[in-house]
């Protein structure tokens, strides 16, 4: 009798254990890990929201029959009825009657995931603003401690006060672009991205003490789409990528250096294009990256601008004749 009692309450406590808790357990945490990949599935394809309440409410109809299937299902294999018994029509109409707790329940689920979701690419927002904002600085600063060493400042000086003598109105117009630029690198204007037109205003007081500094050594050149000055650019972008090019350009056998900016739409990217005609590249862009502050930050910059959605590589042009830098970013205005 003992024996009996014993493997009574062994079965009873197996039942218990698999047909209860561990079933229950097994439903709720599909339930959660399915409705959690299809709502990040959703996210993730930017259906409109029309799409989405619409989709959640068929797969909730979808998961509660089921969830009554299964239900029926432990009830058949708990033995409290034979499959001669079993009642469809009473099956569906107990589903019926808990329609309202399935809807409720489901959508409760999809908030709490909507909301984890949402929360997260908010942090993420915030980091990418963080490093965005630090690395523009670190731009800034880059830029400003470049022009301000003794080769940059000390030349332009010297220029200016060459000219004072042969052409004081061309020393005026120096002083003010040197100063005009040194305020638009110290400048902050309140964003990442900056309009072409003014990204290339700025950029034109640098180019201009460049053709005072290297007077007839160095041509400038600029094919520029002007539909395209609307668009926007990450600010600072064009100067460190021509002065990377002017300082890599020349060489014992490359005195005269040719410079040649292009900016043109291609599909729906924006393409901007520094070429040279100077000295070839003899390291790899992952060891000019390295070497180079200035444009792995660029890259980094780009990178948490517009995810993987750019393109930017330095590389000796096709025909071995200089050197092109190209960035391909989206449109945007």
């Amino acid at each position: 009798m003992e024996s009996i009692g014993n493997e009574g309450m062994s079965s009873s406590l197996r039942d218990f254990l698999i047909y209860n808790p561990f079933l229950d357990y097994i439903i709720v945490v599909s339930y959660m890990t399915f409705i959690a990949v299809s709502t990040k599935r959703f996210l993730n394809k930017n259906y409109s929201w029309v799409k989405i309440i619409s989709i959640h409410t068929v797969l909730s109809l979808f998961i509660g029959m089921v969830i009554r299937l299964i239900t029926d299902l432990q009830s058949w294999l708990k033995g409290m009825f034979t499959i001669s018994e079993y009642d469809i029509q009473y099956s569906i109409y107990r589903f019926m009657n808990v329609i309202e707790l399935n809807f409720l329940t489901y959508f409760a689920m999809v908030f709490i995931v909507y909301t984890y979701y949402y929360l997260k690419q908010v942090k993420e927002a915030e980091k990418k603003q963080n490093q965005l904002e630090a690395q523009l600085v670190n731009t800034r600063i880059k830029m400003l401690s470049s022009q301000m060493q003794p080769h940059f400042l000390f030349n332009t000086l010297n220029s200016i006060a060459v000219l004072t003598d042969i052409d004081p109105g061309k020393a005026k117009d120096t002083i003010a672009d040197l100063s005009d630029f040194l305020r638009e690198i110290l400048k902050d204007n309140g964003g990442h991205t900056i309009r072409l037109e003014k990204e290339l205003r700025i950029l034109e007081y640098y180019l201009n003490i460049l053709n005072v500094r290297f007077s007839d050594h160095l041509v400038i050149k600029k094919e520029i789409d002007e539909a395209l000055l609307q668009y926007n650019v990450p600010t600072l972008l064009l100067q460190p990528i021509i002065e990377n090019s002017i300082k890599h350009g020349y060489s014992y056998d490359h005195t005269e250096l040719e410079i040649l900016i292009k900016i043109y739409a291609e599909n729906e990217q924006l393409v901007i294009i520094v070429e040279n005609n100077g000295a070839l590249l003899k390291d790899s862009p992952t060891a000019l990256f390295k070497k180079g502050i200035g444009l792995s930050n660029i890259n980094d910059r780009l990178r948490n601008l517009y995810d993987e959605n750019y393109i930017y590589e330095i590389k000796n042009k096709d025909d071995q004749s200089g050197v092109e830098t190209i960035v391909k970013i989206p449109r945007s205005n």
